[in-house]
């Protein structure tokens, strides 16, 4: 699909643009404050894997090298990483939550992850 990425030269955020028809002149306007100043920026390739292939990565013991079960920002991490390789959308209270453990700076003792049924 073409899909092109321009990254906006007033506040530097990066959007996508799927452009249908490449005929017609495109003016790609910035998605987060509505700048015309764009400048087109190579975009990487998007590979999809298949389930055996994302299942055998995750094995890889380098990965979860740094995981600590005891930790709540450690966990979060991990659940944020392995969601989108198994093809699970957390819903958006997990995702709130997931996000609220990584910032905190202690965190708490890891009840907070269990309440919510993650084991």
């Amino acid at each position: 699909m073409p899909i092109y990425e321009f990254r906006c030269r007033d506040c530097r955020r990066i959007s996508d643009f799927l452009v249908l028809n490449l005929n017609e002149e495109f003016s790609p306007v910035c998605k987060r404050c509505g700048s015309q100043s764009m400048e087109r920026v190579l975009s990487r390739v998007n590979v999809r894997l298949s389930e055996e292939t994302r299942l055998e990565r995750l094995a890889d013991p380098s990965l979860w090298g740094g995981l600590d079960e005891n930790d709540p920002k450690s966990m979060a991490k991990m659940l944020k990483k392995l969601g989108p390789e198994l093809g699970e959308d957390f819903p958006g209270e997990i995702d709130q939550m997931v996000e609220e453990a990584m910032e905190s700076e202690g965190g708490e003792s890891g009840d907070a992850l269990a309440d919510e049924g993650i084991d």
